[in-house]
Order: C-alpha cells, then sequence, then structure tokens
C-alpha cells in the first residue's frame, strides 16, 4: 500500500474542533530555540479559548519547570499552553526508580538540574551503575563521531544507558545541533543497552495524557486528540504508535529536504512518508491558526 501526504492545510482552525485536546511539540513547532513562533503560539491560546487542552510534550531533557522558565525567556505566552511534560520528567522517573545508583553524565552542564533533588549520585565513567545522556558535552563543535572512544568503554563496561532526549537533531535557529539521541543511537548500534525516555516511545504520551485529563477533568477519547509535531522519527511515529492523530508542521527539522523552507515539495513528503510507512493526518507549513 503507497503511504502519501495529505493535501497541505493553511490553518488549523478547520481541524480544532475535532479535538479536545492537543498534545503539541515545543522545540520546532513553537520556538526554534532563539525565537518563539508567535503564529504558532496565537493558534494553541485560540484552540484553548474554544475550550481546547494543550498540553505542551517535549524531548527537552530538563525538568517542565525549567523548561517553563525557558519559554519565558523566549516570551512564549503561558496562555497557548495549560501544562508540559518533558523527556527530563521521565527520565527523573526513570532515576527515581534507581535510587543510589550512580550515573555517569554525557550531556552539557546546563542539564544537570535534571539530577536536583535524586538520590542519584554522579560518578566517572570507571565506578558509574549506569549512564544518562541528556545531549553532546558541547553541541556547538562536536558530532557523535567524537564519541567513539567513549562509546567503546561504555560499552566494555555493559552500562545501561538512559537517554533523556531521543530527538537526533533538532533546530537551532537556522542551524541543526545533534542531540542525546544522536549519541544514543550510536551506543544502541555498537550493542549498548538504551532506553528511551522521550518521544517517540509511550511512557511520555501516557504522562502526557494523564496530565491532559486532570486539566480536563474527565477521560479524553483518542480519537479526540491530536499530536502536533515537525519530526516524522519522533511526532508521527510516537503519534502513530499512541493511536493518535497527527498534525505534521513542514518547517521545522525536515525544512531543508522538502525543499524551499516557505514552499516544501509534495513530491518530498510523499518520500519520507513512504519510507516511515506513515502519513499524518494532516500537513502545514507552520502553525498558523
Amino acid at each position: 500500500m503507497s503511504i502519501s501526504s495529505p493535501a497541505f492545510t493553511t490553518h488549523f482552525s478547520t481541524l480544532a474542533s475535532a479535538y479536545d485536546a492537543v498534545l503539541c511539540d515545543v522545540w520546532g513547532v513553537v520556538h526554534n530555540g532563539v525565537i518563539a513562533f508567535t503564529d504558532a503560539c496565537d493558534a494553541l491560546t485560540r484552540f484553548r479559548r474554544q475550550g481546547g487542552t494543550v498540553v505542551l510534550i517535549t524531548n527537552a531533557p530538563r525538568p517542565s519547570a525549567v523548561v517553563m522558565a525557558i519559554l519565558d525567556g523566549l516570551d512564549v505566552p503561558r496562555a497557548a499552553y495549560d501544562a508540559i511534560v518533558s523527556s527530563g520528567d521521565v527520565t527523573r522517573a526513570i532515576m527515581a526508580a534507581r535510587a543510589g545508583k550512580r550515573v555517569f553524565h554525557v550531556g552539557p552542564e546546563r542539564d544537570v538540574p535534571m539530577f536536583a533533588g535524586l538520590d542519584t549520585p554522579l560518578a566517572g565513567v570507571e565506578s558509574a551503575d549506569y549512564v544518562v545522556c541528556s545531549g553532546l558535552f558541547d553541541d556547538t563543535t562536536e558530532s557523535p563521531q567524537d564519541y567513539a572512544a567513549l562509546i567503546a568503554t561504555l560499552r566494555a563496561r555493559g552500562l545501561p544507558m538512559v537517554c533523556a532526549n531521543p530527538d537526533v537533531v533538532v533546530e537551532r535557529g537556522d542551524k541543526l545541533v545533534y542531540c542525546a539521541g544522536a549519541i544514543a543511537d550510536f551506543y544502541a548500534a555498537a550493542g549498548g543497552s538504551v532506553l528511551y525516555a522521550g518521544k517517540p516511545y509511550r511512557p511520555i504520551y501516557e504522562q502526557a495524557l494523564e496530565v491532559a485529563r486532570r486539566a480536563r477533568g474527565r477521560q479524553i477519547e483518542p480519537t479526540r486528540l491530536l499530536a502536533i509535531g515537525d519530526s516524522v522519527r519522533t511526532d508521527l511515529q510516537g503519534a502513530a504508535a499512541f493511536g493518535v492523530d497527527c498534525l505534521f508542521v513542514t518547517g521545522g527539522i525536515h525544512a531543508e529536504e522538502l525543499g524551499e523552507r516557505d514552499r516544501p515539495s509534495a513530491a518530498a513528503l510523499d518520500d519520507i512518508f513512504a519510507a516511515a510507512g506513515l502519513a499524518p493526518k494532516a500537513v502545514m507549513q507552520r502553525l498558523v491558526w
């Protein structure tokens, strides 16, 4: 069976009434790491004003409270969402279940707040019980290939890895930078054991759905739940595996491979959906009400 993309939708308002709640990706849909997308923020705010519930669901390897502070700094209005669920939240739950175990952290210093308040003593690679990867040590200069020696050491010790951000790349302004998923995939390919905390894996969706249920005060039928995102690997595949519709935004991490950012190629879209064996419910160039 061939997989092809649906026709482009120009306004989210034409879809909104079919859904009670939205699980919306953050980086690539709501902002690009440098500036907030005002049209997307406005669309989510309007959806909420009509009675909808918005839970931001992000592979950021930080607690949701830290993510909220970052969004505040980018001028993403709090009126645009009810709550945030991050892969950092899921990672913290995994670490809490392993209280007392020593952790080797692969990632930048800015992600250390993820460990705050937990019984997770940080340790060197030779004495750690497992690894938490939140990213590259320096994603401005490094690539996954720079981690070959470290991967070999981790593999030799047989350390399991928790990946706090399954994204492989993300946009930062007009550049793509590597994320923890790139290191975790490298480790898995080398035979290492990896537990992925965020999208497209089920735990983060279950947690986000529970948060949306509490916000609405009642159950949400899967047919009334919409995931919005810009990544085939995380957002589209995650929504499909969870059994909910997906609105795919082309102006994020796939923008370059789809042709001109403002004029994505329908044929190129068909190709990436065919490669994934999945198609979204709808496609937009960017989220606009």
